[in-house]
């Protein structure tokens, strides 16, 4: 959030349509920055028009409607190359290892707070902008040691997880103008603003795939690859896939096995094998990390008690972490979790403070899956 004693700070603000991002350009503009909009356009409409919609104009156009309301210019910035390097590529690889994606949390860093904050510098006449905003909901906070990220006061809409990659250069530069707000306070304020998109809905996707599937998306770039589905309790092959990237850890549906309930237990992706076991899950509590990354930057060896997330939502699990100085780790949680999985990212807090994350490497009940972590906005 934007204090008292930095009005008139020059301000980009991305607009991505949504109501989000329009109450925080409204906010910005109504306390009297000098306040420029930017539209980030990553859709890979050329490679995806055979699977569907792209509808990235839609979005434009609302962006535009509350842009204009307050009188601010609204450039379009086409960032489909930074875009597909720094985060599509990053998806696919991470597929094919047999890993968990989480592309958001790469899109805040490398996309968002890299790649945009980069260029406005660089192409946008009238010097540098002091910061680039968002409609994450999260907090900026100023202490004497510093910026830290800090978790909203909205629960379930925090997205602290997916920022948790970024650098503290960029989170001194950030700005979170409804990160204090809870979604009922930005709907209604948008409601009393007027604003186009203000009973939108949000956005629950892949921010580059709009209307196309993602199991569309991954065949088109992967391909079709069968192998067998194999029953972890007896070794015996009861069934065929098209690609271990299609399967989730704790996937009950849509495996078209008899005899069940199943779900998926794990992945071996050099033998293109997906395992399945019969009842309930076996959860864990130890997972190993590594490329920790922290906000503030590297920390020393250490070991202390924080509260770890392993995927975006409301729950926060206490857990003893230790780490050293190579960026490798060691979380033990208090209460398990069926979902570990290599590729998810461990996220540590204290209080509410976002201290950063660090990719799983390993748990307990070893291999599995390749669902996304998806932002919504």
């Amino acid at each position: 959030m934007i204090r008292e004693g930095s009005i008139g700070m020059r301000i980009a603000v991305l607009a991505s349509g949504g109501v989000d991002s329009s109450v925080a350009l409204a906010t910005l503009a109504q306390a009297g920055h000098d306040v420029h909009a930017f539209y980030l356009k990553v859709w890979l409409e050329d490679e995806l028009e055979h699977l569907g919609e792209c509808p990235w104009e839609e979005d434009l156009r609302y962006a535009r409607a509350v842009a204009g309301q307050f009188g601010v210019p609204l450039t379009v910035i086409p960032l489909q190359r930074a875009y597909r390097e720094g985060v599509v590529a990053y998806l696919l690889e991470e597929l094919e290892r047999g890993g968990t994606p989480s592309p958001d949390l790469f899109c805040n860093a490398r996309i968002k707070f890299g790649a945009f904050a980069d260029w406005v510098d660089a192409e946008v006449p009238g010097g540098r902008f002091e910061r680039v905003a968002t409609g994450h909901y999260a907090r900026r906070v100023e202490t004497a040691d510093g910026i830290e990220l800090h978790r909203a006061p909205d629960p379930v809409k925090d997205q602290t997880y997916f920022l948790s990659r970024i650098s503290g250069r960029q989170l001194e530069r950030s700005s979170f103008p409804v990160g204090d707000l809870r979604k009922t306070d930005v709907r209604r304020l948008a409601a009393r603003l007027g604003l186009a998109p203000q009973d939108r809905r949000d956005s629950q996707g892949i921010c580059f795939l709009g209307g196309v599937r993602y199991r569309d998306f991954v065949t088109a770039h992967l391909g079709d690859r069968p192998g067998p589905v194999v029953d972890e309790a007896t070794g015996d092959e009861i069934g065929t896939h098209r690609g271990h990237w299609l399967f989730t850890i704790g996937q009950r549906r849509g495996l078209g096995l008899a005899g069940g309930p199943w779900f998926v237990a794990g992945k071996d992706p050099r033998a293109n094998r997906v395992i399945v076991r019969r009842g309930a899950g076996r959860p864990a509590k130890r997972c190993l990390v590594e490329d920790l990354h922290w906000i503030g930057g590297g920390a020393p060896s250490g070991s202390e008690r924080l509260q770890v997330r392993v995927r975006h939502g409301p729950e926060l699990i206490p857990a003893q972490v230790w780490w050293d100085e190579t960026g490798a780790g060691e979380v033990v949680l208090d209460e398990p979790d069926e979902g570990l999985a290599p590729g998810q990212f461990a996220v540590l807090y204290r209080g509410t403070r976002c201290l950063g994350a660090g990719r799983i490497a390993g748990a307990d009940v070893a291999t599995v899956p390749s669902p996304v972590s998806v932002e919504r906005v």
